[in-house]
Formats: C-alpha cells, sequence, structure tokens
C-alpha cells in the first residue's frame, strides 16, 4: 500500500500499511536463539511485577522450556534477588555471558554489573535505553525457549524501548485491587494497542489474604476490579496471587524457585496456547 500523504502519526486510529508501522527490531545476538519473548508490565510501581515476571518464568521452565529473564528495570532492579543469583555477569570478549540460577534458567540483570548491590543508577534515559537494548543483542543467551522482559512501571522511555527494539509476542499486565491501580491498567493496555503489541491478559496481585485460623479471604484492599477492567478492555484474567507470607520470604530468600503454589498455571498455559499459534 501507497505511504498515506495525510498521515497524523496517530498510528492506533489508522489502518494503513505504512513503513512506520513495520518497525524493524534490533537484531538478536548471534549467540542466541529466543523463540519467545514475553513482556510484563504494570501502569505503576509497587503493584508485585517482576514477582509475577519471576514466578511465571519458574512456571514456564517447571514444563521443561529453556527459560530466560531479563530485567530491564534498570534503576529498580529485583530480579537477581529473587532468584539468589550471586556472582558477576562475565563475557567472553565480545558478549556477556548471562548468570544461571539453580534450575537452569538465565537472567540478566544490572545489579550484577555494578561493584556495589546497593549502588544508586543515576543515569539519563538515553544510556538506561542502550543498556536495555545491549541486554538483547549484546548477551549470548543461546537457546531460549520463552524470554520473560520484567519492564519498569509506567509507559515511559524504558518500556517504550523494549516495545520498539525487541518483537513482542505479548505481555501481561500486572494489578492490584485499588482503583486507582485499576484506572492506570488502561494506560498500559492503551499503550500495548498504540505499539500493536497483543495484551494476552491481567494478573491481579495482592487480591487477598487468607485467614490463617477459618481459611476465610480478607480483600484487604477491597473487592477487586479485575473481571470489571477485563470485561472494559476485552482481554483475559489469568490469574489472582494472595498475600502470601510463603511466596514472600521465598524471594527475600532467593529461592523462589521452591514455590510450591499453582497462582500462574493459568498464565503459563495462555502463554503456551499463545506463542504456539505463532
Amino acid at each position: 500500500m501507497a505511504e498515506n500523504n495525510e498521515c497524523t502519526h496517530d498510528c492506533s486510529t489508522c489502518s494503513a500499511d505504512c513503513s512506520s508501522r513495520r518497525p524493524e527490531f534490533d537484531p538478536q545476538n548471534p549467540q542466541s536463539d529466543i523463540r519467545h519473548v514475553i513482556g510484563v508490565i504494570s501502569g505503576k510501581g509497587g503493584v508485585g511485577k517482576s514477582i509475577v515476571a519471576s514466578m511465571l518464568a519458574v512456571a514456564l521452565q517447571r514444563r521443561d522450556n529453556r527459560v530466560a529473564v531479563m530485567d530491564a528495570d534498570i534503576t529498580g532492579p529485583s530480579i537477581p534477588k529473587a532468584f539468589g543469583a550471586k556472582g558477576r555477569i562475565m563475557s567472553d570478549g565480545n558478549d556477556m555471558i548471562p548468570l544461571e540460577t539453580k534450575t537452569g534458567i538465565k537472567l540478566i540483570s544490572l545489579n550484577p554489573l555494578l561493584e556495589e548491590e546497593d549502588a544508586p543508577v543515576v543515569w539519563r534515559g538515553p544510556v538506561i535505553n542502550g543498556t536495555v537494548r545491549q541486554f538483547w543483542s549484546g548477551v549470548a543467551w543461546g537457546d531460549i525457549d520463552y524470554m520473560i522482559i520484567d519492564c519498569p512501571p509506567g509507559t515511559g522511555d524504558v518500556p517504550l524501548t523494549v516495545f520498539q527494539s525487541i518483537k513482542l509476542d505479548g505481555l501481561i499486565v500486572v494489578t492490584t485491587p485499588q482503583d486507582l491501580v485499576s484506572m492506570i491498567v488502561g494506560k498500559a493496555i492503551n499503550m500495548a494497542a498504540m505499539m500493536n503489541i497483543p495484551v494476552i491478559g491481567l494478573v491481579e496481585n495482592m487480591s487477598y489474604a487468607v485467614c490463617p485460623d477459618c481459611g476465610r479471604e480478607i480483600k484487604v484492599f477491597g473487592e477487586s476490579k479485575a473481571e470489571e477492567v477485563c470485561g472494559q478492555y476485552g482481554i483475559k484474567l489469568l490469574g489472582r496471587i494472595p498475600m502470601d507470607p510463603k511466596l514472600s520470604s521465598l524471594v527475600d530468600h532467593g529461592i523462589i524457585e521452591l514455590m510450591d503454589n499453582d497462582y500462574l498455571e493459568k498464565t503459563a498455559d495462555e502463554v503456551e496456547a499463545v506463542c504456539g499459534k505463532n
């Protein structure tokens, strides 16, 4: 189709097949063969996006998939902590070599590249964006069935860099029951639509707490809005994660791979179903 001479530069309302709608993604590293890439996003911080990314990686790896996690939250990296990943990122002379967890999940994050784990990352946007792109094309990932990208919260520079630089199979949106967070979810979903990236579904974190005495579910943050939000945007509700002290302890001790829950089994099912169609 010919280019539209009356282009408004708003791709979300245009069906023209012009060159601006066909982004040239960054190439994979020559030592990488990554079949599917799933982004985990949220409209704001503090909703448990990183724990969802970690749990999804574990769930997929337990299904005999080769899994990797890219921690794209450069200024607030937490993936190495969840997996108890130790050591520094090494190089083979040309490319970075990802760390490998106890069960074989490969990962990369900024923390293992810093001299001190608690050193602040006071970088401007272009440097952060360049680092994310380097995590994709400058790392020898090897053979990977599923890469999970833990994106920083919001709809700013870094998520935009991920969406434009890396070909994603789909996105998982993370939220919590509060009205405010549910409203902000719409921003993330609308951004995905503008970038022509499918939203696989929504995961609600901190949905409820379970009374240790009677087993009753306590809605700490009020009634869930997840089904309402999913209906509004035409996406699937993939799971609800309770406020589980055991799960929090696993993350704190860096042993998320020992989780014994099925909170994200439906999410893993849907990811495999969506990617299996491609």
